[in-house]
């Protein structure tokens, strides 16, 4: 659409001391965008948030903000609308101004998103930390990245243990993911397995709340972070925030751990809001890293020290476990990776490809057998390699993943989702599952590094 032209009689509302209300329209992926809205506009007469957009997850637009949430502002909700109409929206709408408030953008993606607000006749904010973030009566530890996939739950499951060995109770706060019913998800606590089955989880949600949950850790996630927050304090001494993709943390730290990736340098300056991250970072740790003296290493420290100084760098491995089962050695081996890993976050293949290569396997490619949403995927997706990216955002896609596994011509799946894959889907073929674990490689360490924080935590 070219450009958009003003409307003969504009929407015109008023305040009751008469002022003009301006009108916005928030860009996301159904996380970041609800909570600048909760913190920002929610409460504020001068402006009327008009409709969200949404992009990077599927499935989630032409649905509705509802009104308890929302407030009484808003008593019909707010709709979510597909960010391919964004011109139309403007115009529409009448938008005053366009807040773009999603994740894991590259720079030059951030500028042709705001390019077409502007020329579409509205203005382009961004939200920051300080104007969002929420404040604890806690510690908060957070554990944020320059990427997705960079490791951050293995990451925070690390900070969780040294935590609790010095007899902290952790409540882990997971960056939102709210894909169903959101009046359900305003605040949403998992302490078991059967409390993740009940809010009947997307694949990635179970991804990031199945290992924790299972070391004993409480998850707490939803879509009102300040009632979140709240509730999780009441049962911790420390909040650990868990960042989702490179988000920037909803709730203000009192130590920020910032990750980098070995496989992926240059991308730490090259993405939004990962390079806020970074900037905002009190430790950084180089992940997936094979040896401290490997020349990557060496260029993402020089880089740390440029952006934030003299910071403290720990560099670490991702140590990968593959669980027993039929042998892979030559064996015809169907791999499935983190969804969001490799395809917006942009890798080719993760942890599974990496344990079925050393296990001698030969990996094969799912597309010819790829069906329904997730052929639709690989097609969004073309940089993937030949892995399959566990995508389950609903049912139907739960159901095409399951029969593009049972199509593929293959001897055996390994599983490189954190979730526990065999549970969730019935193949035909035996499925051996991948664990991976931070390891940190020389000093200072994680542990290192964390123990005056938790030291005085401890004795609070």
């Amino acid at each position: 659409m070219g450009r958009a032209v003003p409307k003969e009689a504009p929407i015109t509302e008023t305040t009751t001391d008469g002022r003009r209300i301006r009108r916005a329209l928030i860009m996301g992926a159904g996380g970041r965008d609800f909570h600048v809205f909760n913190t920002v506009f929610r409460g504020d007469p001068d402006w009327r948030v008009v409709a969200f957009t949404a992009a990077q997850i599927p499935g989630i637009a032409g649905r509705t903000y509802p009104p308890e949430l929302a407030g009484p502002a808003y008593p019909d909700g707010i709709p979510i609308e597909d960010e391919a109409e964004l011109e139309r929206l403007v115009h529409e709408l009448e938008v005053d101004e366009a807040v773009i408030a999603y994740s894991d953008l590259a720079h030059v993606e951030v500028m042709h998103r705001a390019s077409r607000v502007l020329a579409a006749g509205a203005d382009v904010r961004f939200v920051g930390p300080a104007a969002s973030m929420l404040r604890s009566t806690r510690p908060v530890v957070a554990v944020c990245a320059v990427r997705t996939g960079v490791g951050k739950s293995q990451t925070s499951r690390a900070v969780a243990r040294s935590l609790r060995a010095a007899g902290l109770r952790v409540a882990l706060i997971r960056h939102p993911m709210p894909y169903g019913d959101l009046r359900r998800q305003r605040v949403q606590r998992f302490a078991s397995l059967a409390d993740i089955d009940a809010a009947d989880a997307t694949m990635e949600e179970r991804e990031e709340y199945e290992r924790p949950v299972a070391e004993g850790i409480t998850v707490w996630a939803g879509v009102d972070y300040e009632a979140i927050l709240r509730a999780a304090e009441a049962e911790a001494d420390v909040i650990l925030w868990d960042g989702g993709n490179n988000d920037f943390p909803f709730v203000a730290p009192d130590l920020m751990i910032t990750l980098l990736d070995a496989r992926r340098p240059g991308d730490e300056l090259a993405f939004h809001p990962g390079e806020v991250n970074l900037r905002m970072a009190d430790v950084a740790v180089i992940a997936k890293a094979t040896s401290p003296d490997d020349p990557v290493v060496a260029t993402l420290t020089a880089t740390v020290r440029a952006v934030r100084g003299d910071i403290p760098v720990v560099v670490a491995a991702s140590d990968v476990h593959l669980d027993d089962g039929p042998p892979l050695a030559g064996r015809r081996v169907l791999v499935v990776e983190d969804g969001p890993s490799v395809t917006h976050g942009g890798l080719p293949d993760g942890a599974g490809a990496a344990a079925a290569r050393a296990a001698g396997a030969e990996l094969v490619d799912p597309r010819p057998w790829a069906v329904g949403s997730i052929a639709a995927t690989f097609a969004a997706f073309p940089h993937l390699g030949p892995v399959l990216p566990a995508m389950g955002y609903s049912e139907a896609q739960r159901s095409d993943l399951a029969a593009t596994i049972d199509a593929t011509d293959c001897d055996a799946v390994v599983a490189g989702t954190p979730l526990d894959l065999a549970r969730l889907v019935q193949v035909r073929h035996p499925i051996r599952q991948v664990t991976y674990e931070l390891r940190s490689l020389g000093h200072p360490s994680l542990d290192e590094v964390l123990a005056p924080w938790v030291e005085a935590w401890a004795r609070r």
